[in-house]
């Protein structure tokens, strides 16, 4: 049932982007052939995964939902252009493929990211008749507050200034928490506001994604020490040669293992909690830790 999911939500993200790249004028072919390599490269859509399951849960409409699944992931798009640039990651390879500096040059790299970004936030807010204005303001800023200083590029500011640095695990937490955690949060959260959730389930929801969030990211780190690259889509171990700061290095493969089992538990525990059927996103919990890519 999942893996079925994962694939028609993935499938129809797809399309969307397709859609709304593909519709560019052929002003600048170049810059547009590197945005829909950047956005179509491949991989699961995770973020829009979380869109449409929360949202699902919680009675509403898909088409509703198609709006923010696009948006959120045109800036997972841009972001993950950006970190592999000579100056960030300094990345070849990107699920398989080349990166888009390398398939096309470092300034094309920079622009497609820059245009995927405010490409988010027109999709995001485009007129949509089951939101209130209101609704989509306030997922237009969690999506900005998600993705800048407070969030994914405050997180990855962070990983540049900590590589070749020891630190300790209270900025390890902080930082992955903006840099992968915060836009996985922010896919929960456009969710409820399109739901318009009371507060004392919104809490319990961002309970739940915020613990999801960091366990993504330390089973990404113990990914990269005992993933192939083939599994990977990157090369293996390039965390340890970037002598990046990353869980394993702080408390060992088993700590880092017994640690996002932990993050899980506490998922699943806000789950329980709430009154609605979550097996869905539980069992996504569960494949946080089990997946392989």
């Amino acid at each position: 049932m999942l893996a079925k999911t994962i694939t028609t939500y993935q499938t129809r993200v797809n399309g969307i982007l397709n859609q709304h790249l593909t519709q560019l004028d052929d002003a600048a072919p170049d810059l547009k052939a590197a945005m829909l390599h950047g956005a179509l490269l491949g991989g699961k859509r995770i973020r829009p995964f979380l869109v449409y399951s929360v949202g699902d849960m919680l009675g509403v409409n898909i088409n509703t939902l198609d709006q923010a699944a696009a948006a959120i992931e045109c800036i997972h798009a841009y972001s993950l252009i950006h970190d592999d640039l000579p100056a960030m990651d300094n990345d070849a390879l990107r699920r398989g493929q080349p990166t888009v500096h390398i398939a096309f040059n470092e300034a094309s790299a920079i622009l497609a990211g820059d245009a995927l970004q405010a490409l988010a936030f027109e999709i995001i807010t485009a007129p949509c008749d089951d939101l209130h204005p209101k609704q989509q303001l306030a997922m237009a800023r969690t999506l900005a507050t998600a993705s800048g200083y407070q969030g994914m590029c405050g997180g990855q500011a962070i990983d540049l200034s900590a590589t070749d640095h020891k630190i300790e695990l209270e900025r390890l937490t902080e930082l992955h928490n903006k840099k992968t955690g915060a836009l996985i949060s922010c896919a929960v959260e456009l969710a409820l506001i399109a739901a318009d959730l009371p507060d004392e389930h919104y809490q319990l929801m961002m309970k739940y994604a915020h613990t999801l969030g960091l366990a993504f990211q330390v089973q990404d780190d113990i990914l990269d020490i005992i993933a192939s690259t083939e599994e990977l889509g990157k090369p293996q171990g390039s965390d340890q040669q970037s002598n990046k700061s990353t869980f394993p290095k702080l408390l060992g493969l088993d700590g880092a293992k017994a640690c996002a089992e932990q993050l899980i538990q506490d998922a699943l525990s806000a789950l329980t909690k709430l009154p609605y059927n979550s097996q869905l996103i539980a069992d996504f919990a569960r494949y946080i830790i089990e997946r392989r890519l």
